[in-house]
């Protein structure tokens, strides 16, 4: 059966004749009763009762031709939205993020796209790394920001940002009255040290790890959260040291704020826009992905 076909009965149920029908149809008329013989013929039902002057549709030709114009209605509908699709002046595009990112990039990201876009329906799925990754790799987000190195090996990623990481200490930690302040702080340095962390599952939480097992110690863990302004606030308590992104990095002299101070090296971590490998990416996530790099780079 053909699209074709379909509006070849709904023309000759419209003109109840052979001979208008193909004329509106621009076809010959042998070749339109050739058509639809062939239709009846593939579906096993007679559509139309041919007469010497009239065509007269039987019963079965009433509820084929009533469908075949809701079907071809619909086909005019898919291709007016591919093309609003294609054109960007609707879609929908799912962004996964880390909380950490989307609440710090994000806010200055989306104002921008939907001022551009605004047509394009943005939902944001905020999860931990190892949660993005698998949500990522089974295509339930169109793309997502996360934080190298990426353990689920079906994903590519585009680099997105290099960011150092520094260490947080509580505002009367002995490293926060050293004067002038320490240009860089060895990680050993750091060894008999109470850790705050953030919980297992989070992407950042392994970045930790890792630098305090390059300095050959394993972190005395004290606190575990699924928020870094949670673990911010509890080193400003004075419950322990952290490392943390210096984007979230609070403000001097901000209520709750730790002290920040570089660490030897000037470690950092790699945010990537990641999807899944062969992921046919639309030009709505192309073109969230210009922005986003744009607004990055403005940072």
């Amino acid at each position: 059966m053909e699209l074709r076909q379909l509006q070849y009965a709904i023309q000759i149920a419209a003109e109840k004749n052979f001979s208008r029908a193909a004329e509106k149809l621009h076809i010959a008329q042998p070749s339109l009763s050739q058509q639809l013989s062939k239709l009846e013929k593939e579906i096993g039902v007679l559509l139309f009762q041919r007469n010497t002057n009239s065509v007269e549709m039987t019963y079965a030709g009433s509820v084929f031709v009533e469908k075949a114009q809701i079907i071809l209605d619909k086909v005019a509908q898919l291709k007016k939205e591919m093309e609003d699709i294609s054109q960007m002046r609707k879609g929908k595009l799912i962004v996964g993020s880390l909380p950490i990112t989307g609440s710090h990039i994000l806010p200055l990201v989306l104002p921008v796209f939907q001022q551009k876009y605004p047509e394009i329906e943005i939902q944001l799925v905020e999860e931990t790394s190892s949660n993005l990754e698998r949500l990522a790799a089974n295509g339930q987000t169109d793309i997502s920001l996360l934080s190298l190195p990426l353990s689920e090996r079906t994903l590519s990623y585009l680099p997105l940002i290099e960011e150092e990481i520094c260490l947080c200490v509580p505002p009367n930690h002995p490293l926060a009255h050293i004067h002038p302040a320490p240009a860089n702080v060895q990680m050993t340095a750091l060894k008999e040290e109470p850790f705050i962390l953030l919980k297992k599952g989070q992407g950042f939480r392994q970045i930790t790890l890792d630098l305090c097992h390059s300095a050959h110690f394993e972190p005395q863990i004290v606190f575990e959260s699924t928020n870094i302004d949670t673990v911010q606030s509890l080193v400003a308590a004075g419950m322990g040291v952290a490392l943390v992104p210096k984007m979230v990095a609070r403000e001097k002299g901000e209520a709750n704020a730790p002290v920040y101070l570089p660490l030897a090296g000037r470690p950092t971590r790699t945010l990537v826009i990641a999807y899944r490998h062969g992921r046919y990416l639309s030009k709505a996530a192309d073109a969230f992905i210009s922005v986003l790099q744009e607004v990055v780079q403005k940072r």
